[in-house]
């Protein structure tokens, strides 16, 4: 799907969310949450569940929405902050040493301040429901929620390689230094944050190897694994 494409179904998303007298009282909630090794698949996996789950859990008004860039945006829309502090969102931070200094400079607000900004939209989201989080520690975040479900996409590094040269148009250095600054910055996220470690098998229910599976095979394997423990099977 086209990122603005994307984005016009995380905002009609929210319209329909915003209108709770005309939602059914009794629909079902479930949310999903992926975390992954740059690489491995995460939005074609996403993009199959999501139209996996609008026929296991549908709802009559709305279509399951993938929150991922749409995330950032919703983030900014929320705290009404402007567009161009999406390249300083916490994910995407080079070092700390380049977030301090551009904070004394006065060139974007605290790192802090986007953090929490961004456990709130998260948080927002995830009890509404419909929803699929890739990234930004979502599985952290939402943990204490018994309604949504957990899972962490890896591969070999070579695949992982692979697919960032034929999605990016990168050649195999290029890509090997994209995936290993992402995968670097993401660890460091969460250490940081929540004191977490990425790579802890204990912060997911579902660990997949994009390697060995296709995005569809992952997807169902999700959609029934997180069906199933919600209680939604039918």
């Amino acid at each position: 799907m086209e990122p603005h494409k994307g984005l016009e179904q995380a905002q009609a998303f929210l319209q329909c969310q915003l209108r709770p007298a005309q939602r059914p009282p009794t629909r079902p909630r479930l949310a999903v949450t992926i975390s992954r090794q740059t690489g491995s698949g995460a939005w074609r996996v996403a993009r199959c569940l999501a139209e996996l789950l609008d026929r296991r859990v549908p709802d009559p008004e709305l279509k399951w929405t993938v929150f991922d860039k749409e995330l950032v945006e919703k983030v900014l829309a929320d705290h009404h902050l402007p567009q161009k502090l999406a390249e300083f969102m916490p994910e995407d931070r080079v070092s700390m040493l380049e977030d301090m200094m551009t904070e004394l400079l006065g060139l974007h607000p605290p790192s802090w301040t986007l953090f929490h900004a961004t456990v709130e939209t998260i948080l927002k989201l995830a009890e509404l429901g419909h929803v699929i989080l890739i990234g930004h520690g979502a599985n952290v975040v939402t943990a204490k929620l018994p309604h949504v479900f957990h899972v962490r996409l890896v591969g070999t590094l070579e695949r992982r390689i692979e697919r960032v040269m034929a999605d990016r148009g990168l050649d195999r250095k290029q890509a090997r230094e994209f995936i290993e600054k992402e995968d670097r910055g993401r660890a460091r996220y969460l250490r940081e944050h929540f004191k977490a470690e990425i790579d802890d098998p204990l912060l997911y229910d579902l660990i997949l190897n994009t390697d060995r599976i296709s995005p569809e095979q992952a997807a169902a394997l999700i959609a029934e694994a997180a069906v199933s423990r919600a209680g939604l099977a039918r």
